[in-house]
C-alpha cells in the first residue's frame, strides 16, 4: 500500500520503533552517532522540531542507496513560549512536570521523509491538558519511571498519562513521538 522503498528509521527511540512497527512496514533501524540537535536561537518555537528532523535527515544523504527512504523525527513539548526538551536530571524532570501541571501544552513532532531524489517534511501538533498534579504524584512518576529520555519529562503511554492527562486534541501517537497516521498517508503518495 506504500511505495516500495527500503525504509530506514533513523532513531533509537523504542517508542518510535514500536509505532512504526504498528504500520506493518518492513524497515531497518540505522542510527548515526553524534548527530547535532541544536537549532538557531531565532527560530520560531513551532519550527524547531521540523528543523532538527531535516538536519538529522541531511546527515544520512551521503550514505543512502538509490532505493533508501530515511525517516527522521524530533519531538518537543512547548508550554507558552518555552521549549521543554529532555530533562537534564530527575530534579529537572520534577520542575517540568510542575510547570505542565494544570496546564495545556503543545507536543510538536517534526518528520522528514527523504530519498536521494526527494524530501517531504511536515510537523504535527497535539494539544495536551494535564490535571493539577500533586507533589506525591510527580515524585512517584519521576522515581518509578525515570523519564529522562522524554521531551517534557513524561510519556503519555505511562502512568502519568493514565492519571494526569485530562484532554487531548490531535494525535495521541504524535505525543508518543511519531505521528504514524500522517506518515502512512505521506508514504502512500511519496
Amino acid at each position: 500500500m506504500v511505495a516500495p522503498y527500503h525504509i530506514i528509521l533513523a532513531s533509537n527511540s523504542p517508542r518510535r520503533k514500536e509505532l512504526l512497527s504498528g504500520l506493518d512496514l518492513d524497515y531497518e533501524v540505522k542510527v548515526l552517532p553524534d548527530i547535532e540537535e541544536s537549532y538557531p536561537e531565532t527560530l520560531p518555537t513551532e519550527e524547531i522540531p521540523l528543523y532538527i528532523a531535516e538536519e538529522k535527515a541531511a546527515a544520512y544523504r551521503e550514505m543512502m542507496a538509490e532505493n533508501d527512504l530515511i525517516i527522521t523525527a524530533d519531538t518537543v513539548v512547548v508550554l507558552g513560549k518555552e521549549v521543554l526538551g529532555k530533562p537534564a536530571d530527575l530534579d529537572d524532570a520534577r520542575r517540568m512536570l510542575r510547570e505542565l501541571s494544570g496546564q495545556t501544552h503543545q507536543v510538536i513532532t517534526g518528520v522528514c521523509l527523504m530519498t536521494k531524489e526527494r524530501k517531504r517534511s511536515f510537523a504535527v501538533t497535539t494539544d495536551v491538558t494535564f490535571k493539577v498534579l500533586t507533589e506525591e504524584e510527580i515524585d512517584y512518576y519521576v522515581d518509578t519511571y525515570r523519564p529522562l529520555d522524554k521531551a517534557g519529562a513524561y510519556g503519555i503511554q505511562e502512568w502519568i498519562g493514565y492519571i494526569g492527562v485530562t484532554g487531548l486534541n490531535g494525535s495521541y501517537f504524535n505525543v508518543m513521538g511519531l505521528p504514524v497516521q500522517r506518515i502512512y498517508n505521506e508514504l502512500k503518495v511519496f
